[in-house]
């Protein structure tokens, strides 16, 4: 198996989607449509069609934690420096976890290298995809102007 973290210069946006270049999986949506929790892989997985398909009738950004390498300045959240999603994440969301949960990303993460611990406490309740938000996630999920 090809190793996803050699030689790794961009940082890997956690809420990515399956279509980016060097996608992979590293977490299923568990828990449910209110509150709902990221169990993470032992190990990623890249995305293939046929782990995408095993999402069923819904979109794969609903069952699956996607991550690749951050689009940077074709991301509506990224500001030129910051990722300004995991900014209101932090600023906005309370931590769901007591400890840091076991994620095969994070030394290449660009919450982690931004926020630190805070945005890996509060990560599990993230869906790339969620068509019932809460008003609160609705909020932090819309980008900001400047």
């Amino acid at each position: 198996m090809k190793d996803m973290t050699a030689n790794r210069t961009t940082p890997l946006c956690p809420s990515a989607r399956p279509e980016w270049v060097d996608s992979t999986v590293f977490g299923v949506v568990s828990g449910t449509v209110e509150e709902p929790r990221v169990a993470y892989l032992n190990q990623r997985q890249p995305v293939t069609d046929e782990l995408m398909a095993l999402s069923g009738s819904v979109t794969p950004t609903e069952v699956f934690r996607i991550a690749a390498p951050c689009a940077t300045k074709s991301c509506q959240h990224f500001d030129g420096t910051d990722c300004r999603l995991v900014m209101r994440i932090v600023e906005q969301l309370p931590a769901v976890v007591e400890e840091l949960p076991p994620c095969y990303i994070r030394r290449d993460c660009r919450w982690y290298q931004q926020e630190g611990k805070v945005a890996c406490m509060r990560c599990p309740q993230v869906v790339t995809d969620n068509y019932n938000p809460s008003e609160q996630i609705r909020q932090v999920a819309t980008p900001t102007v400047g």
